[in-house]
């Protein structure tokens, strides 16, 4: 679902301008391959203490890299400072956002003792960080509405509402410092 600037009307305006620009062109590259491989804006997180919730924590945030286009989320790399810590504890789940795109997630052990979703607790405390406000009481199609949705509601997809208020959020944001 990447949305980028270059279209393939633009490509093909290019292509048929070339020649007439500069001469013949022995190869031209099509919009796929001219597409950045990377989001607009990157954020890394730290999920070595995050313990058994680990693999969700790299679930959650693939959910978050396939949803929305203006921010992705990444591991940081062995001795790279993270822009959002990620923790495993025994309380219930909650997220410490700083400012826009850092903070501090705790995926609480309480709530998935209680049946709740471990990935679904992740992509929702990871979209605090992003900018998202609860959304309570609501329905299993909110990622926001969290454990209000009930045990039975495992979806862990954002919304379209949610996804466009992170796009917003992240629209013409700076890389953190």
């Amino acid at each position: 679902m990447r949305v980028r600037t270059l279209t393939g009307g633009l490509a093909a305006a290019l292509v048929m301008a070339g020649p007439a620009l500069t001469g013949p062109v022995a190869a031209v590259p099509s919009a796929d391959s001219a597409r950045p491989l990377v989001a607009d804006r990157v954020l890394t997180y730290d999920a070595r203490a995050a313990a058994e919730f680990r693999t969700a924590v790299d679930r959650g945030a693939a959910i978050w890299n396939e949803s929305v286009d203006g921010v992705e989320l990444r591991p940081a790399a062995d001795g790279e400072g993270a822009d959002i810590q990620v923790v495993a504890d025994d309380g219930w789940p909650r997220s410490l956002p700083g400012s826009l795109g850092r903070g501090t997630v705790y995926i609480g052990r309480q709530a998935i003792d209680q049946g709740h979703s471990t990935v679904r607790v992740t992509a929702h405390e990871l979209g605090h960080v992003l900018g998202l406000p609860d959304r309570k009481p609501g329905p299993c199609s909110s990622l926001m509405s969290g454990a209000s949705a009930g045990t039975s509601c495992t979806n862990a997809y954002p919304n379209a509402a949610e996804k466009a208020q992170v796009e917003k959020n992240f629209e013409g944001a700076d890389a953190p410092v």
